[in-house]
């Protein structure tokens, strides 16, 4: 995530998307890179409030520094590669947590509410869901639990992002809270539920749900715990 320029011999149009890269500000070149699709661009006015930022000082390492980097402050000191390195990944965090907090004010959500009615998160992978858009969705409110899921409202179940590329972002800068607070505050975006649901069958005759209980019951590990409370309530003899 290198954005210092290479002295390489590149074609013109090469040099000038090089150049206008450069002289984009970070937030939006950050929500350009492929992979950053689901954040949203923060308003740098959302950043520079103290308050939108509270406790977070002690989450980030290089804290200063990485919010200088995200409001495009030059550094006093130039940077080696290993630093310019460690302060970008601590940049990472940073935007990753104000984002959290982002999404859920009444500009971020109208903001994710267009991109969601895009389809830019993706859609449900179930076949009855009838490719229904989804939401990015965090498991934890905690950085470091999980990578980010994906939430379907019609079925009411969440899913790995479709392309790898979205594996690397924490769940945390979703949270557990966005989705479902974006389906109230749009509750004309709430989907009815699957029009039918898939059921097995065997020479066109539903399974019944015993067949499937039975099974249960015969496998080794439940046979293995049955055999072990059994023996546990053996009588000890003294």
């Amino acid at each position: 995530m290198d954005r210092i320029p290479k002295m390489n011999k590149e074609s013109s149009s090469e040099e000038e998307d090089s150049l206008n890269e450069d002289e984009m500000a970070w937030i939006p070149w950050y929500c350009n890179l492929k992979g950053n699709e689901f954040f949203a661009s923060i308003d740098e006015d959302y950043i520079q409030d103290d308050f939108n930022l509270t406790g977070l000082s002690s989450l980030v390492p290089y804290y200063d520094s990485a919010l200088g980097i995200i409001l495009d402050s030059d550094p006093e000191d130039p940077l080696s590669e290993d630093q310019q390195e460690t302060l970008e990944r601590s940049a990472d965090i940073l935007y990753g947590l104000i984002h959290a907090r982002y999404i859920l004010t009444p500009k971020g959500l109208a903001h994710m509410h267009e991109k969601f009615k895009k389809g830019e998160f993706g859609r449900c992978p179930r076949f009855y869901c009838q490719n229904q858009p989804v939401l990015p969705v965090g498991l934890a409110d905690i950085q470091g639990v999980d990578t980010v899921k994906v939430y379907c409202p019609r079925c009411n179940d969440v899913f790995n992002p479709k392309y790898r590329r979205h594996s690397h972002i924490d769940g945390a800068y979703f949270g557990t809270t966005f989705s479902h607070l974006l389906l109230i505050t749009y509750p004309e975006l709430i989907p009815t539920k699957p029009p039918q649901q898939y059921i097995p069958k065997i020479y066109g005759f539903k399974i019944h749900k015993s067949a499937r209980d039975r099974h249960i019951k015969k496998t080794p590990t439940n046979t293995a715990n049955n055999n072990n409370n059994n023996n546990n309530n053996a009588p000890i003899n003294k």
